[in-house]
């Protein structure tokens, strides 16, 4: 049985892998040359106004930012937009008679999820090192933090995937929700450079954890305990997972 289902993650991993790969014009591309914008516009070009941000140049500043806003983005867009369209094809439903759990399939496409994000964060992160040199302050908290933001935001496109009726909602929420939500979560700024009501909303932002924990293991400096945002990753993580599990296997949306 085990060897079973390890063939069908597998095989589910290894087709989502393929789907990012063939079309990597579109998937790989846009956002290294994005972020190298960003990097020209913000960090040598106003950054060089702006001076240093918690003992760092500007630009050492949002490079962590840079990336793990490319590695949230990356890992939403892939899954959702999978998602949606096999169930737009109705390729979904051969998955759901298919003898596979539930829990195969939410990992099939989660790990294509994470192999797109994490590598456009590598290639994002090769980018930055022609700007500034790059060093890292612990590799343990840099791992973790880029795997389950990755993993996150993977369960939360699979989540936009199945609600989306048509391919316009899978493009509202990373317009409106994520990425309002992205530029506010301390990418380009310290959260302590906000005035104190300000500052109270952003804690309830759950972007601001993720970045400043990925910046700790980058500089380490942080906006917040990078316990606190281990622990609400890994929340936000799980209730996710359990909110996707239950509408797939409830067949929520999916089944015609």
């Amino acid at each position: 049985m085990f060897k079973l289902y390890f063939t069908a993650l597998k095989g589910l991993s290894v087709k989502e892998t393929n789907r990012y790969l063939r079309i990597w014009v579109q998937t790989l591309v846009p956002p290294v040359i994005t972020t190298s914008l960003y990097f020209i516009i913000f960090g040598n070009l106003i950054g060089k106004r702006i001076g240093e941000m918690e003992g760092f140049s500007y630009m050492e500043f949002i490079v962590p930012g840079l990336i793990m806003m490319s590695v949230i983005t990356s890992s939403y867009s892939n899954v959702s937009s999978s998602f949606f369209s096999q169930k737009f094809q109705k390729n979904i439903e051969e998955l759901l008679v298919a003898p596979v759990p539930t829990h195969i399939i939410i990992w099939g496409f989660v790990i294509g999820g994470m192999g797109r994000s994490i590598l456009v964060g590598i290639l994002v992160t090769i980018i930055s090192l022609f700007f500034v040199p790059l060093q890292v302050y612990s590799w343990g908290i840099v791992v973790l933090t880029l795997l389950m933001t990755s993993i996150l935001f993977s369960l939360a496109g699979l989540l936009n995937g199945i609600f989306a009726k048509s391919f316009d909602d899978v493009s509202i929420v990373p317009t409106f929700i994520l990425q309002p939500l992205t530029y506010l979560g301390g990418v380009f700024f310290a959260i302590s450079m906000l005035p104190p009501f300000w500052q109270l909303v952003s804690q309830f932002n759950p972007i601001v954890y993720m970045i400043s924990g990925f910046r700790f293991g980058i500089l380490g400096v942080t906006d917040v305990p990078i316990v606190f945002s281990v622990l609400i990753s890994f929340v936000f993580i799980i209730s996710l997972y359990a909110i996707n599990w239950y509408l797939i296997e409830k067949g929520r949306g999916l089944r015609s």
